[in-house]
């Protein structure tokens, strides 16, 4: 089923996918036939900024998990016969913090109308009924419609793939990352714990995505992984001195 067939959501991207080429428009003088695609980095940029509250409020609930984990490993010891009890006992343990065992699930959650959006409109062939003029355009010659399979018989594949290639080495610094947060003692019901086995590599699952979508698709997911990885970064070593 192709969602953005839908009227309203296809009202959203449209909308979405004319900002963007009228921004292109703008940078085309500066950039020349770059400007779709930095056109596509900049308002991944300006969304990821826009959102960056909520990535405050995840780490901060990552480090209400962090410090209450000696106090809820000692509630799962005491009941973990009585599954019942444990689930009461932990939810009037965030209580009286004056926490929400959701809270670092929430803005996740917030953010993903609008990722999906962006996401869309560079994955879409069409848009309300009328082509994709967005992945028309080219990245140093590599078309933003094609993806590498597509591209694979030709030089421009250089272009994606060194995308690709930037996307591996963040996604592989994102997993020593996890690692080391997961081995610094990190909550029992925490988004890391058992990422220290084969869920570790979960980052390069973004990387495989990127190979089969079209370039315009894995250029906002390179851009947003990268993001990611560095806010996430300063935001932890940020609440690390404060702490």
């Amino acid at each position: 089923m192709d969602f953005s067939a839908f009227p309203p959501l296809a009202a959203v991207l449209d909308a979405a996918h004319s900002a963007l080429l009228g921004l292109a428009g703008i940078l085309e003088p500066l950039v020349g036939p770059a400007a779709a695609a930095l056109a596509i980095v900049l308002v991944t940029l300006a969304v990821r900024a826009l959102l960056l509250p909520l990535g405050v409020l995840q780490v901060r609930a990552e480090v209400t998990r962090r410090r209450l984990a000696p106090r809820l490993a000692e509630l799962q010891r005491r009941y973990r016969k009585n599954p019942e009890r444990l689930q009461r006992e932990t939810l009037e343990l965030y209580r009286a913090e004056g926490v929400s065992p959701f809270a670092g699930m929430l803005p996740a959650l917030a953010q993903v109308p609008i990722v999906s959006v962006l996401y869309g409109v560079a994955v879409s062939p069409t848009l309300n009924g009328h082509p994709n003029a967005l992945l028309g355009e080219t990245l140093f010659g590599a078309p933003l419609g094609l993806s590498v399979p597509a591209l694979a018989s030709g030089p421009a594949v250089l272009v994606p793939l060194a995308l690709l290639l930037g996307m591996a080495v963040v996604a592989w610094f994102t997993r020593r990352q996890t690692l080391r947060m997961a081995a610094a003692g990190p909550a029992a019901d925490g988004p890391l714990a058992g990422m220290t086995g084969p869920l570790s590599w979960l980052a390069f699952l973004t990387v495989v995505v990127a190979a089969f979508v079209p370039l315009a698709a894995a250029l906002y997911l390179a851009v947003s992984t990268t993001w990611t990885f560095v806010e996430r970064t300063l935001l932890r070593r940020r609440s690390s001195v404060v702490e």
